[in-house]
């Protein structure tokens, strides 16, 4: 089996105020690409893996600027579909001082969620050591569901590495009780489980650390990485616990993707043999790096950057 990361997902096209206000009264935009995991597989690449990138995509703009992204970070395309009736997602996101960003989505419809388990047929899994899946993707159609569901399988059968971040995006489900028996049922099936206190509390029915990793290791999750904003990460992995403190952030600039850039992190350091541990420590890292930086994913540091960081910034437990 090769050394590498495999993601499946929707990305879209960004547009990014210019300016703080209503989304309806921004009057510039700036174009970006975002999608968590999207984002993943960019901070994944800046740091030297081989990562590919598994979607659909339309034939407009949107698709051709995705696709232009993701050979400047050397992402593979090579089970990217393109799709000439259906159009690329796309989102508005607004800029604010402080706390989340308004967001306003265009993307039902669109030529991923059509993805389908035929998509997923062609793939060799044994040319991959790990696999990213998150919620967000089974979230939009039946098709796409049964798309994930057979991810699983087949990389569960190639011996790869899954990893699962449940990404909550309520909009995109019936209604709560169907999101949470689909995202656990997902979650219980992956190696490593990436929550964060905020959504286990919506999926577990509680927000402390140690309740949300039993739960999952209960169900058979192996390890349990749970989010706990600027405090770190609490992990779960087999029978040993341990927090990982969080690294001081200088301004918050953009909240959005700090997830993303964690999970990128965690899943580089376990691909180079780090420690649990420190593969964690890492996620917290780029974590911070991307909170200080505009956009989703512009932030994601390349090896030198990230180890300049974690030299020069300070702990939030010092």
């Amino acid at each position: 089996m090769k050394q590498g990361l495999i993601l499946a997902g929707e990305p879209m096209g960004l547009l990014i105020a210019q300016s703080e206000g209503t989304l309806g009264s921004v009057t510039g935009y700036d174009l970006a690409v975002a999608g968590a995991e999207f984002n993943v597989a960019v901070g994944v690449a800046r740091l030297g893996h081989r990562v590919t990138y598994l979607t659909k995509l339309g034939r407009d703009p949107f698709g051709e600027r995705i696709i232009h992204v993701l050979s400047e970070n050397k992402i593979g395309n090579e089970f990217i579909a393109w799709d000439a009736e259906r159009r690329t997602g796309f989102m508005l996101k607004g800029r604010v001082h402080a706390g989340d960003p308004p967001i306003f989505y265009f993307r039902a419809g669109s030529a991923a969620s059509t993805l389908a388990p035929e998509d997923v047929e062609a793939i060799d899994f044994s040319s991959y050591s790990h696999i990213h899946l998150t919620g967000i993707l089974p979230a939009l159609t039946a098709s796409t569901r049964a798309a994930v569901d057979l991810m699983f399988e087949r990389a569960r059968a190639a011996g790869l590495t899954i990893s699962f971040d449940p990404n909550l995006r309520p909009q995109l489900w019936p209604d709560e009780r169907t999101m949470r028996e689909n995202i656990n049922d997902l979650a219980a099936r992956a190696d490593i489980v990436l929550p964060g206190t905020a959504e286990g509390k919506i999926l577990v029915g509680s927000d402390d650390p140690a309740a949300i990793s039993d739960y999952y290791q209960k169900r058979g999750a192996r390890v349990v990485i749970t989010k706990c904003g600027s405090a770190g990460a609490y992990v779960a992995d087999g029978a040993e616990r341990c927090h990982v403190a969080g690294f001081r952030v200088r301004e918050v600039v953009d909240t959005v993707g700090a997830g993303d850039g964690f999970a990128a992190g965690v899943l580089t350091g376990l691909m180079e043999g780090l420690s649990m541990h420190d593969a964690v420590r890492r996620g917290t890292a780029i974590g911070a790096i991307q909170v200080m930086s505009r956009g989703d994913n512009e932030g994601l540091p390349t090896p030198a950057e990230l180890e300049r960081f974690m030299k020069e910034a300070d702990s939030t437990d010092e």
